[in-house]
C-alpha cells in the first residue's frame, strides 16, 4: 500500500491498482476503482509524437501515470517492482501478450502471492476465436442480444458500445475484482480474474431467456414488448421533432398514460400489458402494431415541452429524450448532482453513492508519465536509479 494510497477516500482507500493502458472497458474499469479512492498507476506505452498535454478523457480521471517501453528488460523490471507492491492489475491484451512480454499471471504471483490478476477481453483467454480481433458489436451478436435490438422486420440495430465494452465487459472485470479482494481477506491469496464482454452480455440474457422459456419472448428482431414492439414501450417523436420514452409496463402506468393522453382504456384494454403465453403472439404480430400507431399520433399532437409538462410528477413513465449536453442540466440531474466539473470538462459523478466513506472529488487526467520519480521512490529506487534508467530510455 502507497502512502498516496493512504492519504485517498473513498471505501477502496489503500488499495493499489496497476493499470496496463488499453482503450474501451480497461480504463472504465481503472475509473470505477479510481472514483472509489483506489490509487491506480495508468502504465503507459511511449507513442512518437504524442500530446504532452494532459488527456480530457474522463475514463482516465484521479490516476496517477507512469510511461515505460514494455519491450525493454529494464522497463519490465520496473513494472515487475511496481506490481511487487500492489493489490491488483488490470490489462487488455489478446491471450497470451502478457506472458510474452514477461508479466503474466505466473510471473506477477512468483513476486506478489497476494496480487488479484483482472483480465478483460472479447472473447476470452481460451475457445476458438480467443486470439481474433472484434469489438462491441461483434461480441453482442453472438450471443442472441444483438438480434433483438431493431424494428420487426428490420435489420438489427447498432446500439451504442457501452453495453458489452463497458456495461458488459468493464462493469464484470470491476466485479470480479472485488470478488477477489474479498476472498483474498480469507484465503491471503490472490487470483486470476478472467471476464469477458461475451459472458458479461450473455449475464444480461437470463431474464430474456426465462421469458422465452415461459412463451412470452419470440426470438424475432425487434417484436418484444421489452424491444419496442409494443405500443407502451417504445420512443415516439412529438410535434417538434424531438422524441419521448414511454416504459407504461404495469396495468396502472398503462392507465395513467392512456388517461393524459385522452385514449380510450377500452380501445387499448387488448393490448395492456404481456399477456400469457396463449395470447402473446397475436399481441405480437396484430394488436400491438395498429395500437403503437394511435399512440404515436396522440403523443405527435404535442411538443417534447408540453408532454415534460402534462406528465410532471405521473407515475406514466414517460420522460423526455434527452441529449448528451441536455442531460446534465435536467432538473432532477441537477438535484442528484450526477454531473460535475472536473478540469473544465461536465463529466459523470462517482457511482455508486455511499453514505460512510464517501469518495473525495475526481482529478483531471494528468500527463502521461507525470508520476513516474514520484512512483519509483515508492518502489525504493533512489534518485540516482532513476536517472539511469531515465537515460536507459525505460521510459520511451
Amino acid at each position: 500500500m502507497s502512502q498516496n494510497a493512504e492519504a485517498g477516500s473513498g471505501p477502496l482507500r489503500g488499495i493499489r491498482v496497476i493499470e496496463i493502458a488499453s482503450i474501451g472497458p480497461g480504463p472504465f474499469v481503472g475509473m470505477m476503482l479510481a472514483d472509489m479512492g483506489a490509487d491506480v498507476v495508468r502504465v503507459e506505452r511511449p507513442t512518437p509524437g504524442r500530446s504532452t498535454e494532459a488527456p480530457t478523457d474522463p475514463s482516465l480521471r484521479s490516476r496517477r501515470s507512469i510511461v515505460l517501453d514494455l519491450k525493454r528488460s529494464d522497463a519490465m523490471k520496473v513494472l515487475m517492482r511496481l506490481i511487487k507492491c500492489s493489490d491488483v492489475l488490470i490489462e487488455g491484451f489478446r491471450p497470451g501478450v502478457a506472458e510474452r512480454l514477461g508479466f503474466g499471471p505466473e510471473a506477477c504471483a512468483r513476486d506478489n502471492p497476494g496480487l488479484v490478476y483482472g483480465r478483460i477481453t472479447g472473447w476470452g483467454q481460451d475457445g476458438p476465436l480467443a486470439k481474433v480481433a472484434g469489438h462491441d458489436i461483434n461480441y453482442l451478436s453472438l450471443t442472441g442480444i444483438l438480434h433483438q435490438i431493431g424494428i420487426p422486420g428490420g435489420k438489427p440495430v447498432v446500439p451504442l458500445n457501452a453495453v458489452a465494452d463497458f456495461g458488459a465487459g468493464g462493469m464484470l472485470l470491476a466485479y470480479g475484482v472485488m470478488c477477489a479482494l474479498f476472498e483474498r481477506e480469507r484465503s491471503g491469496k490472490g487470483q486470476v480474474v478472467d471476464a469477458t464482454m461475451v459472458d458479461g452480455v450473455l449475464a444480461f440474457m437470463a431474464a430474456y431467456i426465462g421469458l422465452q422459456s415461459a412463451g412470452l419472448w419470440r426470438d424475432e428482431t425487434g417484436t418484444n414488448f421489452l424491444a419496442g414492439g409494443a405500443h407502451f414501450y417504445d420512443t415516439y417523436q412529438t410535434q417538434d421533432g424531438k422524441w419521448v420514452a414511454v416504459g407504461a409496463i404495469e396495468p396502472q402506468f398503462h392507465a395513467r398514460l392512456l388517461h393524459k393522453l385522452g385514449l380510450s382504456a377500452e380501445e387499448f384494454s387488448a393490448g395492456e400489458g404481456y399477456g400469457d403465453r396463449s395470447s402473446y403472439g397475436q399481441r405480437v404480430l396484430t394488436i400491438w402494431p395498429a395500437l403503437k400507431v394511435k399512440m404515436a399520433e396522440a403523443i405527435r399532437r404535442f411538443t417534447r415541452a408540453e408532454l415534460e409538462a402534462m406528465f410532471d410528477g405521473v407515475d406514466a413513465c414517460l420522460t423526455p429524450v434527452l441529449g448528451m449536453n441536455e442531460a446534465a442540466s435536467h432538473p432532477h440531474n441537477i438535484a442528484r448532482k450526477s454531473f460535475i466539473n472536473v478540469g473544465g470538462i461536465v463529466q459523470n459523478a462517482p457511482a455508486p453513492r455511499f453514505s460512510r466513506s464517501a469518495p473525495a472529488q475526481p482529478r483531471a487526467p494528468r500527463p502521461p508519465g507525470s508520476d513516474a520519480r514520484e512512483l519509483l521512490a515508492e518502489a525504493g529506487y533512489s534518485d540516482a536509479e532513476f536517472e539511469r534508467i531515465r537515460e536507459l530510455g525505460v521510459f520511451g
